[in-house]
């Protein structure tokens, strides 16, 4: 029964992975052609098409979230999930969730769904309002309460405690300060616990603090560098679906752009995040002890000259990376035939088999 759940649950986030996928790699390549050619400060270039290429980018990293709670709920219940999964998916955006929070909110909207429409009885007169009204105004409700009241809270009290904990810390041991900020930079690849980082590490910048920038530049890019590292290392542990999505993953990430391996952890997430995190903790602690500092709040590769200590900010993203990548090539267990076989059949039930890997169509 366990084992069949499971199957049902991998099936429901591979349809949430398969519509995320075009979007991650159509917004972030966005916004890597628009840091390329308007520079660092391109938000600030108003009027120029690098500037709107950035905003299109940043505006379609805004509906990651949404589109992957939809399309788990559209998986689960059919159409009438679509609606309050997008609802559901953009509160998970506004509580600072992550991707990990818009996932629990497409499961959650998809069997309230069900629920719904297995317990809520109508007269045939009304039946034609089920799925254009009823359905999606009760799910929007019971599922919105929930992820605000019950979800929402602790991923805010866990907020409130890093910034505290961050806080006391400062002035104490680099080491151990630059590997808890890497960690949590790279911890959950975009997510309220890299927010929560930025925020220190920019209020930092503010006041002429320097490194806890260079940490989070280092966070930023080991994931999906560290990734790919293991994917050369061990190709054979890696499905079709992670080698295609490395193909974007990496690119976007010489410009900070960690959501490109959103999909590859959410296969198997302990993994991956666990590997990423240590990387990113190692780099980040070597960083912030050899006195590396960005005086930029963005910009990834692309800024490396202007850094303070450029050539040891590449040791120590360097160092990070290669702790990921063997780190994740012990871990990760290999893709067997029929294994890949199973996922690729998975891959088709799930809608994937409408997208073709090789051209991203």
């Amino acid at each position: 029964m366990v084992k069949k759940a499971g199957v049902v649950i991998k099936k429901h986030l591979l349809t949430g992975i398969s519509y995320m996928i075009p979007l991650i790699v159509a917004a972030g390549i966005c916004i890597a052609l628009g840091q390329i050619f308007g520079g660092i400060d391109v938000a600030e270039k108003e009027g120029t098409i690098p500037f709107y290429l950035n905003q299109i980018g940043g505006w379609g990293m805004t509906l990651v979230v949404p589109l992957i709670s939809a399309a788990i709920a559209m998986s689960i219940s059919d159409r009438p999930g679509l609606a309050p999964g997008l609802v559901i998916g953009f509160i998970a955006n506004e509580i600072e969730s992550g991707f990990i929070g818009g996932i629990i909110g497409g499961f959650l909207v998809g069997y309230v769904v069900l629920l719904v429409k297995k317990y809520i009885k109508v007269p045939k007169s009304m039946l034609g309002l089920m799925p254009v009204m009823i359905i999606p105004v009760i799910t929007t409700v019971i599922s919105g309460l929930l992820m605000i009241t019950i979800i929402g809270q602790p991923i805010s009290a866990l907020q409130g405690t890093l910034l505290t904990m961050l806080e006391n810390m400062e002035g104490g041991s680099n080491f151990i300060m630059g590997s808890i900020l890497g960690a949590m930079a790279s911890f959950d690849f975009g997510g309220p616990v890299n927010k929560t980082m930025s925020l220190f590490a920019d209020g930092l910048l503010v006041d002429g603090v320097y490194g806890p920038q260079a940490v989070k530049f280092i966070g930023s890019m080991v994931p999906p560098f560290g990734i790919a590292l293991s994917f050369l290392i061990t190709r054979y542990k890696y499905t079709k679906m992670e080698k295609e999505a490395l193909k974007a993953a990496v690119p976007m990430g010489i410009c900070m752009i960690t959501e490109g391996v959103i999909p590859i952890a959410a296969r198997d997430i302990i993994r991956v995040v666990t590997s990423c995190s240590l990387g990113s903790a190692v780099g980040g602690g070597l960083s912030m002890t050899l006195g590396v500092g960005s005086t930029v709040p963005h910009g990834g590769l692309l800024v490396v000259p202007l850094m303070i200590q450029p050539m040891y900010f590449l040791l120590c993203l360097g160092v990070g990376i290669i702790a990921t990548g063997i780190t994740l090539s012990v871990w990760k267990p290999a893709v067997k035939e029929h294994e890949e076989n199973k996922v690729e059949e998975e891959e088709e039930e799930a809608d994937l088999s409408g997208i073709d890997f090789k051209t991203g169509l």
